[in-house]
């Protein structure tokens, strides 16, 4: 029912209404600026509401920009759901939502890229069309003025100049082109197939946002979309002078025969985007410090239908149930990380991890295991919500093939926690159910399985 859906996920709603707000309130806020600000009416008479949906669309862009990296920073998702005194229960399961948000953000990214791109198109073709036109019209007459200096509106200062020149050779050109297709390779790589095909293309392309976010900074220096300076606004104000501009002639003493003078609009991305990167500059920092601790692998375990399992012991590793860590074999690929559930209960002296063959990277780490033991680094261990299983009386476990390592972790927790007498627990009835395409994925957990069996 709609009143059982509003208990579980009431803090989602409100924080996608709250984005969905400020978005909405943002590009209505900066689209009428830029339409009916008194600065821009003159490049409104040469853009027409083009400049508007630029505008608004590149604040918008800078908002989410923002956004972005907060729900990959996996240390600071974990402090907030572990450590942070003022996460209660149902924050800290929204916040396994990190990703969800993450990809929302990203669309939002690539539909706002899509808007500011098309409205900046047509501004070139509107810039282009005046500078070549010769009938004397409002934007013709502004597209001529102060050719030689710094304060001119139009940036095509030639009838030779083509759209497709400024788009190449300017840095808001082609720093704008580099961002989108760098977000193009971002978007498209993510998707559900290539991540769990080509894991391998996803996680590098991702690494363009490098890129993006340098692009990002430098993309307005130059400042090309102009407005009339306050200076020249007290001299010759467009409401009072728009006519003399068509109208004068070379003998005209009016205060409005002076040519108004136009400046650039300040660059703002970097102070949207400053707080982010730093914070995670800083989530990068820790993530290295923590690879680089030494890491013992004491058991290898080869298992039917390819999985892999992994008992390491690492100093000062504490870990609860459903957590996962970060895994990297420098003999393989120094550069890749990925992602394993514990499968190991808190109760015991080492941590595990299982790994099904499941693509380039699996493949190649189960290979070079049945030959020697390489050398591994671990990143975590990164919370989620599972935890909270132990706080009701009746537990609902749902696993589909290798998705079931979070409940190998729980199920031997609860068997600890039952031969400690511990008196915090409240679990008294577990269900499980375990989903898999053919019975042969069964055999690697059934040791597990039977061994709780019994001893329960």
């Amino acid at each position: 029912t709609m009143g059982n859906w509003l208990v579980n996920h009431w803090f989602s709603a409100a924080v996608l209404a709250a984005w969905l707000g400020i978005n909405i309130f943002l590009f209505t806020y900066y689209f009428l600026f830029f339409d009916r600000d008194e600065r821009y009416f003159y490049t409104r008479a040469i853009l027409g509401s083009a400049l508007a949906w630029a505008r608004a669309s590149a604040k918008c862009l800078n908002f989410n920009s923002m956004l972005i990296l907060l729900p990959v920073c996996r240390n600071l998702l974990s402090f907030l759901r572990g450590t942070c005194s003022c996460c209660r229960r149902t924050l800290r399961k929204q916040l396994d939502h990190n990703l969800t948000f993450h990809k929302l953000v990203a669309y939002a990214l690539a539909l706002l890229t899509a808007v500011h791109t098309i409205a900046h198109l047509f501004n070139l073709e509107r810039y282009n069309q005046s500078q070549q036109a010769t009938d004397g019209s409002l934007p013709a007459v502004l597209s001529k003025m102060h050719l030689q200096g710094s304060k001119w509106l139009n940036p095509i200062h030639s009838n030779q100049t083509t759209v497709e020149y400024v788009a190449f050779t300017t840095i808001p050109g082609l720093t704008g082109v580099i961002i989108t297709l760098a977000l193009i390779l971002m978007v498209t790589s993510s998707t559900e197939f290539i991540r769990r095909n080509y894991f391998e293309l996803f996680w590098y392309t991702h690494h363009l946002f490098l890129v993006y976010f340098a692009g990002l900074v430098i993309h307005g220096i130059a400042g090309l979309v102009r407005g009339q300076t306050e200076q020249s606004m007290a001299e010759v104000h467009p409401y009072d002078c728009t006519e003399y501009l068509t109208q004068r002639d070379h003998n005209c003493t009016h205060s409005c025969c002076k040519d108004p003078e136009f400046g650039s609009i300040p660059a703002e991305s970097w102070k949207w985007v400053l707080a982010p990167i730093i914070i995670y500059v800083f989530e990068r920092i820790l993530r290295v410090w923590r690879a680089q601790q030494k890491v013992v692998v004491t058991k290898v375990v080869m298992h039917p239908a390819r999985v892999l399992e992994l008992q390491m012991q690492k100093k000062g590793f504490c870990m609860e149930v459903g957590q996962y860590i970060f895994v990297n074999c420098p003999s393989i690929s120094p550069l890749e990380w990925h992602p394993f559930t514990l499968t190991s209960a808190p109760e015991e002296d080492f941590f595990s991890i299982h790994i099904r063959a499941a693509g380039d990277w699996t493949e190649r780490l189960i290979d070079t295991f049945q030959l020697e033991t390489p050398r591994i680094e671990v990143d975590g261990p990164f919370g989620t919500a599972s935890e909270d299983v132990f706080q009701y009386e009746v537990a609902m476990l749902v696993g589909a093939g290798i998705g079931v390592t979070p409940f190998a972790s729980i199920l031997k927790s609860i068997w600890y926690k039952f031969q400690q007498a511990d008196q915090t627990l409240k679990t008294k009835k577990i269900y499980f159910y375990w989903l898999c395409r053919d019975t042969g994925a069964f055999a690697w957990f059934n040791d597990l399985l039977a061994s709780l069996e019994q001893k329960m």
